[in-house]
């Protein structure tokens, strides 16, 4: 689990934009640019050449 005071000031790398912690698949979702970025052993990867696209199934989920 992510601190919440984390999540608060995390943004996306890309857009700057909110992000979603879905800790199911330990991931921070920024619907905006359908991407997922991976948490690995509790740190965020806010890389965006480690970031994976969310496909619209998926992105439906999370609205």
């Amino acid at each position: 689990m992510l601190d919440k005071k984390l999540l608060e000031i995390l943004a996306c790398p890309i857009c700057k934009g909110d992000l979603r912690y879905e800790t199911d698949k330990q991931e921070l979702i920024c619907l905006p640019d359908k991407l997922a970025f991976p948490v690995r052993d509790g740190v965020p990867v806010m890389l965006a050449e480690e970031a994976r696209h969310i496909c619209i199934d998926e992105e439906e989920s999370y609205r």
